[in-house]
């Protein structure tokens, strides 16, 4: 498994704009194989920073789906972003 998670940072008053262009990857994305989990969602304490996570299936998965990475807006839009890979070794269920 793979997990990709972290966060970005986008002008406060562009937090929903963005959020909202978001919704059809966050679709496609749930729909691509491999795919276990896909969710960007708004910080509930920070008002301009936006969750990122998403757990695939293999590092395979993850590249055919991401391609060229986020749209030309999207990357305009951020103002820092820190994201990263992991490779999963183990899972233990907590429910």
């Amino acid at each position: 498994m793979v997990i990709v998670a972290g966060h970005i940072v986008v002008d406060p008053a562009q937090r929903e704009a963005y959020l909202a262009d978001c919704v059809a990857v966050v679709e496609a994305a749930r729909r691509a194989p491999g795919c276990l989990d896909f969710a960007i969602c708004a910080d509930l304490v920070e008002p301009g920073r936006i969750a990122v996570l998403e757990r695939w299936e293999t590092q395979a998965d993850v590249e055919a789906f991401r391609g060229s990475g986020p749209s030309d807006e999207q990357s305009t839009a951020m103002l820092s972003a820190s994201v990263a890979e992991y490779d999963v070794a183990a899972v233990r269920s907590l429910t």
